[in-house]
């Protein structure tokens, strides 16, 4: 019978060992190569604290929003239109006014003195007028009476001369005599019609003294009617029914032609001036629609004024208001405006995310059945306020994170918990 001997058992031994060591090595192999190709774990989110919205097909409203305040469309800055002391402010800031409401009294000794001196120039005018009139009056009475008195002698001499010449030819007088009293005749009768033109003269004379005179005195009422509507200027009117709304002088105050004394404005009519994003304002055109939010009241309205240039990367938009202002509604209220650009049918659409904006791609968090949610590429069309139109990437009953996921920039998915 053979015996093993022992070299043959060890080497055996050795042999079974570097078969084992064999096996682990391919077996460790194999579970690192299997742990390097499996996807590392999602990150999880809280539900509750994501923003999510679902992908919906219908009409699409495109809007803009944009911050503002209500100011008045009749706005008056009062001037000063004399020079002057301020004497007396008999309005306060607040004061419903009216156009006649004094709101302040100038004094100005100048201007009154010049009063007073055309008022003193006029009634010497007056009278230097009554007094010309009077003289010129005369003056034609004793005319008229001289020529009264010509045509007297003048048909005396006319009598005689027809008397000598019936003489003359019965054959009882000379015939130089009725030649002589013929002459004296019409010699009168000439200076009749002399002293009759020096009447005429006289009187045509005296109207134009008497007209220059009038012409002076109503140059004279004209300056001295300036002059008061200057004195009464002095006292500085609201000029137009509303609120005093600025009231910049004290008394005591030495102000110019020119100055602004105050601001009135009508509360009863007011517009929404809103402040709109350069990079939105073009496509807002005169006569869009509009709302605008007062915090107590939506008030329709029109767009009816865009401003030419941008200021802080804002354009000023104004909107009349054309509903029924409601209780609360002043001058300088902050409101919140909507401008409707147009109305998109039959269109796919989503809640406006925290990030992208119109007619551009970004990537997306999409729902999916297994709870998580996988970036998604997105291409975007028009955009509104609260919603944006999707052209490419997501379909109807989709469900999309709109929050701001930044934070998780490094992955492309999540897991959503409940």
């Amino acid at each position: 019978m053979d015996v093993q001997r022992p070299s043959s058992v060890a080497r055996n031994k050795k042999i079974k060992r570097l078969v084992y060591v064999g096996i682990i090595l391919i077996a460790a192999s194999a579970i690192t190569l299997g742990l390097s190709r499996m996807q590392p774990a999602a990150p999880t989110v809280d539900r509750a604290t994501l923003w999510r919205d679902t992908v919906k097909r219908g009409q699409m409203i495109v809007n803009v929003r944009g911050l503002g305040t209500l100011v008045p469309e009749e706005i008056r800055m009062v001037p000063a239109t004399r020079d002057g002391i301020v004497e007396e402010k008999l309005a306060e800031i607040g004061d419903i006014v009216s156009p006649g409401t004094v709101l302040v009294v100038l004094s100005n000794p100048d201007l009154l003195q010049l009063v007073a001196n055309d008022e003193l120039q006029i009634h010497a005018a007056e009278a230097d007028l009554a007094n010309t009139r009077a003289q010129l009056e005369t003056q034609i009475l004793n005319q008229k009476s001289t020529q009264a008195s010509k045509e007297s002698q003048a048909l005396q001499a006319r009598l005689r001369a027809d008397a000598d010449q019936q003489l003359l030819s019965e054959g009882l007088g000379a015939e130089i005599t009725a030649k002589l009293s013929k002459a004296g005749a019409d010699n009168l009768a000439n200076e009749v019609n002399l002293e009759k033109q020096r009447v005429d003269t006289m009187a045509k004379s005296a109207a134009a003294q008497i007209a220059a005179q009038e012409a002076r005195l109503q140059q004279l009422r004209a300056v001295w009617e300036l002059r008061k509507k200057q004195v009464d200027e002095l006292k500085i009117r609201a000029g137009l029914s509303g609120v005093l709304q600025q009231l910049t002088v004290e008394i005591g105050q030495r102000i110019g032609m020119g100055f602004g004394v105050a601001k009135v404005a009508n509360p009863e009519r007011l517009k929404a001036e809103l402040k709109i994003a350069e990079t939105q304002v073009k496509d807002i055109t005169l006569g869009l629609v509009a709302q605008i939010d007062t915090r107590v009241g939506i008030i329709p309205g029109k767009v009816i004024r865009i401003d030419p240039a941008a200021v802080n990367g804002t354009v000023t938009v104004d909107v009349s208001l054309e509903g029924e202002l409601p209780r609360g509604a002043r001058p300088d209220l902050s409101v919140d405006g909507t401008v409707e650009i147009s109305k998109l049918e039959n269109v796919l659409k989503v809640g406006r995310p925290a990030y992208g904006q119109q007619d551009s791609t970004i990537t997306i968090f999409k729902m999916t059945p297994t709870g998580e949610a996988v970036r998604t590429q997105v291409k975007l069309g028009r955009s509104a306020v609260n919603e944006i139109q999707i052209m490419e990437g997501l379909n109807v009953g989709d469900t999309v994170i709109l929050s701001d996921m930044s934070t998780w920039d490094a992955v492309d998915r999540v897991r959503v918990l409940n």
